[in-house]
């Protein structure tokens, strides 16, 4: 049984990535079969696909869903939208001296106000007096992740997104996507690799530190995803012809094996809080697109137990001696389930 700290590790704070390459495919890529490591660039992952492999990419499309603003009281505040409930509603994390009180406003990026309502767990509901889409990308700013040091620009707003990000509903970006360009896509169908889509809005719950040595104390924060039908059909068809099927990112993979519960792939959306530790038993992926992930993290947890838990701990000790770049600007990996 692990415990918390076995997912630690130290990473020299250099290889963390502030901002991403100038071209997406430019980036580096660990192959991971088993205990053998080949270092390789992103590019060669049209090598390692065959035809009739099928790449599942998650569409979702980051909000710019933080928000600077003050209360009734002049205080200041920092909004953060976690989740938008319909077209006028949102939870959101706030930030202020003193929490805001059920009833009074906030007005934010000194342009509009909202309604706070009541408290649902961590979070706030929020009330917004007109469309809610609308205003967060009208006054709002792209959300780069708490280890990335400078304000998003007009450069993160362009690369902070995949370039297939359809849905909008995401508060950060699912980053194995970041790293696939048009002309990379288009190799890939030109050498018979299919592809698929699903949706999940990644929270912000996925930058919180596990906080229990006792991994079965974590309380997993929730996140919505969609399986269409179509992609049912394209895993269906990928394992009736034994070939492989390939999450891009552990966002995929989680919503892939979240509505894999019964034991087969079934459409529809929900919420998953499903946590995925060393010892589940994989259903759908056969394959991993993935970046290099937190120490203590649950992603970090689910690549170990799709990977191996020592061979994940090998490949980051390689990926840190070769000065792999981290986190989501980063490089990649292409992981291999170990059965």
């Amino acid at each position: 049984m692990y415990s918390l700290s076995d997912f630690d590790f130290d990473l020299p704070p250099e290889l963390i990535a502030q901002t991403p390459l100038a071209k997406r495919s430019a980036s580096r890529l660990l192959e991971v079969d088993g205990p053998r490591l080949v270092d390789r660039q992103f590019t060669e992952v049209v090598d390692l696909l065959s035809p009739g492999d099928l790449l599942v990419f998650n569409d979702t499309r980051v909000l710019k869903a933080r928000f600077f603003g003050a209360k009734q009281s002049g205080g200041k505040v920092e909004v953060l939208i976690e989740r938008i409930l319909d077209n006028r509603t949102a939870h959101a994390q706030v930030r202020a001296s003193k929490s805001p009180q059920p009833g009074s406003s906030i007005r934010l990026a000194d342009a509009f106000d909202v309604t706070v309502g009541e408290r649902a767990g961590e979070f706030y509901t929020l009330s917004f007096p007109s469309d809610v889409f609308e205003l967060i990308e009208a006054h709002g700013r792209l959300p780069l992740p708490p280890y990335i040091e400078h304000a998003a620009d007009e450069f993160d707003e362009e690369r902070y997104q995949t370039v297939y990000a359809k849905e909008p509903g995401a508060v950060a970006a699912p980053t194995a996507g970041l790293h696939f360009d048009d002309e990379l896509l288009a190799r890939l169908r030109a050498k018979g690799v299919n592809m698929a889509f699903v949706t999940l809005h990644v929270g912000a719950g996925t930058f919180q530190p596990v906080r229990s040595e006792n991994l079965a104390e974590h309380q997993m924060h929730s996140e919505w995803y969609t399986i269409p039908q179509e992609t049912v059909e394209a895993v269906r068809a990928t394992q009736a012809a034994g070939r492989n099927v390939v999450a891009v990112g552990t966002t995929s993979m989680r919503a892939l094996e979240s509505a894999s519960q019964s034991g087969k792939l079934e459409a529809g959306s929900n919420d998953t809080r499903l946590f995925i530790t060393p010892g589940y038993t994989f259903k759908t992926v056969t394959r991993l697109v993935t970046n290099f992930h937190l120490p203590k993290s649950t992603l970090l947890m689910l690549v170990s137990a799709f990977a191996g838990y020592e061979e994940i701990r090998a490949a980051y000790a390689h990926a840190i001696a070769q000065k792999y770049r981290f986190f989501s600007y980063g490089d990649a990996m292409l992981l291999k389930l170990k059965r």
